[in-house]
Formats: C-alpha cells, sequence, structure tokens
C-alpha cells in the first residue's frame, strides 16, 4: 500500500485517519511503504508540512501506535539503511538504465542535494518514535539481496506461526488421442520473434567489447 498524495478533502482530515482505513482486519497482512512516516520524512524536509505539524506528529505518532498494538494488531517497522555513497551510485545506475530511469524522480534527485536534512530528520524521528511497544529495526540495506533476505527472517522470527503441509497434487494422465490436430502455423498470424532479435544485438555488443 503506497497512498497517494492526500486530497484537498483529506488535508483537512486528522492526519492518521486515512491510513486507518487501510489497516489490516484479522488473517490480513499489509505493507505500508513509508505509510504514515511520510510526514517524519519528505514531508518535513521538503517543507510540504507545517513545523507545528511536524511537531503534532512526533508527539501523536507513538500514542496512534500503541493503540493499534494494544488492539491486537502486530505492527513491524523496518528501516533500510543506506550509505549516501552506495544511493548515489544507485541514482547513477538509473540514469544509464532506460529500464530504470522512470525510478529516477525529481524528489529522488532533490534528496541527493538534501542527505543531511533527511539524516536529521530520520534521526528526529526515530528519537520519538522508537519505542518499546513498536520498535525500529535497521536493516543495513547496501547489499539488496542480503537486506531482504535479513528482514524476511527478522520478521518470520518476531511471529508466532507454523508450517503449513501443502496438498500433495497429481497430475491426471492425458487421454488418448482422438485425432486432433494443431492448426498450422502458415494459416495464423504471428507475432515476429523480436526477443531473438534482442538477444542476438546483445551478443554482438559483448563481442565488440
Amino acid at each position: 500500500m503506497a497512498l497517494p498524495a492526500p486530497s484537498e478533502r483529506e488535508r483537512t482530515q486528522w492526519y492518521f485517519q486515512r491510513y486507518v482505513a487501510n489497516l489490516p482486519a484479522a488473517g490480513e497482512i499489509v505493507l505500508l511503504d513509508r505509510s504514515w512516516y511520510n510526514r517524519a520524512g519528505v514531508e518535513h524536509v521538503m517543507g510540504y508540512c507545517t513545523p507545528e505539524e511536524h511537531r503534532l506528529f512526533l508527539r501523536q505518532c507513538p500514542l496512534f501506535e500503541r493503540m493499534l498494538v494494544e488492539d491486537g494488531i502486530l505492527l513491524r517497522k523496518y528501516w533500510f539503511s543506506v550509505s549516501d555513497a552506495e544511493q548515489e551510485n544507485r541514482f547513477r545506475k538509473r540514469l544509464d538504465d532506460p529500464l530504470k530511469r522512470w525510478k529516477l524522480s525529481p524528489m529522488d534527485l532533490e534528496s541527493l542535494t538534501r542527505w543531511e536534512d533527511y539524516s536529521r530528520a530520520k534521526d528526529e524521528m526515530m528519537v520519538h518514535t522508537d519505542i518499546a511497544d513498536s520498535p525500529w529495526y535497521v536493516v543495513e540495506g547496501d547489499d539488496k539481496r542480503r537486506a531482504r533476505v535479513n528482514m524476511i527472517a527478522h520478521l518470520l522470527s518476531t511471529i508466532d506461526y507454523h508450517e503449513v503441509t501443502a496438498p500433495r497434487i497429481t497430475l491426471p494422465d492425458r487421454p488418448s488421442s482422438t485425432g486432433y490436430q494443431r492448426t498450422a502455423r502458415a494459416l495464423q498470424t504471428e507475432v515476429p520473434d523480436h526477443a531473438a532479435g534482442l538477444v542476438r544485438d546483445n551478443h554482438n555488443r559483448k563481442v565488440r567489447r
């Protein structure tokens, strides 16, 4: 769940109100990208909220999260910590990769010039919201694959669950042929094999190098 920018109506609501509507019911899992912590990070650093709104968030957030935990919601908060050098390296790779360039938003570019501001905002956020009822778990994120494995392993270690044995599935025997023959390819309009050309071009580039 990654909520878009708030509507005009949502801007007049209690800040946490639109997040409450997306909280899980029994047996459900909701993954929130940044979640209500947008206010402590992007909104605060970029000036999208007032200093008073930011201070109010830091005061109310621990109270809000305690209520969620008291009501039975299993709340887990993970912060993927990435070094400034690795973050810049990832952004530079996006510049040269047309498949990833769309991920390089104006907000990402702005974050490079405000790296220390974001770091200070994160530190202040942690001071106010790293509470015993819902602590922050920091994941070293320079190695993406290792970070994901470590986070998943830790998450599972905090939840009381049991293995579920998957039912055995047996494929039925195919019945004997009744004489059906597939339509000849010459009678069909096929999509050209564009992928084969990409593979060939990629191979040629590697050979030239």
